[in-house]
């Protein structure tokens, strides 16, 4: 295998911190040439003297020079924006691009390093999500590979890799059910944003930890499963795995199923789609099967997470709804986040932005930034009215 040169678009991140511990472990094999960060200077100027990256981005512009003066002195090249992530992650010095920027934001530096032909390390689901049919076109023409990070989605691409060219009968996606699995409606209704960030299993970013006790999180997963593996809604299901052992799995006309399985650990995704079609080495916590016990398999509760059934409606519904739940979702659980909306608000604001939306259907990539933009706001605007009645409501 020979060395592949790495952009970490979102470094500071989870996911982008987790990859550079992937590049940590073999140095030999990886080499770091572009990190980008939102806000976080401090820990975007630490891991680029690290692992001495030819170049950083900072997109917020008014922290440019403190990024600046800081990596002068080891030679690497600052920029600032997001114009400059998008000119930069198609670089002819990058083999493979990791896409773990937070939302919406990630989908102009994907479609860059996809016009650019890059292998995309794919993080970032709200790309697929709010452009699916646009950007998996885009991909085909410019020869550009895109592999999944998602554990669930990388667990179906390795259960599909032994398999080529058999029928698919179902796929199966599994989700950990998040913290609020065994809790009533009215105890759900009540939960604070303090509840809903202490996930049982998995160590996420803050938005993705409120999307998985929604369940959105699996709503956003199904739709970005029909693009990546061009499986229709109606053979992705969706089923709950508390211990978070199977990552996924995929089921075949003759009734076999194959799963993948490991312990909730992004490094082990993101470690593939750096090494495809190679497995290296990974210092990680290895399955030990006498200690696992019994593995348990729930239906969803749709009525307690509506989120999932949102999802298949904006996927039966195409164009560009699927972008427009996800531009709500956003904006929702940007609320949520400050604590200034309730738990059940936020597919409450996705299911008016839904059923008021401009729906277009054959939307192109212009469409759905307008779309995004124009949802974004009239779903932060339900979002200050619903906290205005509630701050109401609890000083009356």
């Amino acid at each position: 295998m020979e060395k592949r040169r790495i952009a970490i678009l979102g470094s500071t991140g989870s996911i982008g911190r987790q990859a550079l511990d992937v590049i940590r472990q073999h140095r030999d094999l990886f080499e770091v040439e572009l990190l980008t960060a939102n806000n976080s200077s401090d820990l975007l100027i630490s891991q680029a003297i690290e692992f001495d990256a030819n170049s950083v981005v900072i997109c917020n512009e008014e922290k440019y020079r403190e990024v600046e003066d800081a990596l002068r002195p080891h030679y690497i090249k600052v920029f600032a924006g997001m114009q400059s992530v998008c000119d930069l992650a198609g670089g002819d010095n990058i083999d493979i691009v990791l896409t773990s920027m937070v939302g919406f934001s990630g989908l102009s530096s994907t479609v860059a390093a996809i016009k650019a032909g890059k292998t995309i390390a794919l993080a970032n689901k709200e790309t697929l999500v709010a452009a699916g049919k646009i950007v998996m076109d885009l991909a085909a023409r410019n020869n550009a590979r895109i592999l999944p990070v998602d554990s669930e989605h990388s667990a179906i691409f390795q259960c599909l890799m032994g398999s080529a060219g058999a029928d698919i009968s179902r796929i199966h996606l599994t989700a950990s059910g998040g913290p609020f699995r065994t809790w009533d409606k009215d105890r759900i209704a009540s939960a604070t944003c303090a509840q809903a960030l202490k996930h049982p299993k998995w160590s996420m970013g803050s938005k993705i930890t409120v999307d998985s006790a929604t369940m959105m999180n699996k709503g956003l997963e199904i739709i970005e499963a029909r693009w990546l593996f061009g499986t229709p809604g109606d053979k992705i299901k969706v089923v709950v795995h508390p211990e978070s052992i199977i990552h996924s799995m995929v089921e075949y006309a003759d009734g076999a199923v194959i799963a993948q399985m490991g312990h909730p650990d992004m490094r082990e995704a993101i470690q593939f789609a750096f090494s495809y079609p190679f497995r290296l080495p990974l210092n990680n916590r290895k399955l030990d099967f006498a200690q696992l016990g019994s593995l348990s398999f729930f239906e969803p509760d749709r009525e307690l997470f509506p989120a999932i059934g949102i999802a298949y409606e904006a996927l039966e519904k195409g164009g560009n709804m699927p972008c427009i739940m996800n531009a709500a979702n956003e904006a929702a659980v940007a609320a949520f986040l400050k604590d200034s909306i309730g738990f059940y608000d936020i597919t409450d604001i996705v299911q008016e932005c839904m059923s008021g939306a401009d729906f277009v259907a054959e939307p192109d990539l212009e469409t759905i930034f307008s779309t995004d933009k124009r949802t974004f706001a009239k779903a932060a605007e339900l979002a200050r009215k619903k906290a205005a009645s509630r701050t109401f409501n609890k000083n009356n």
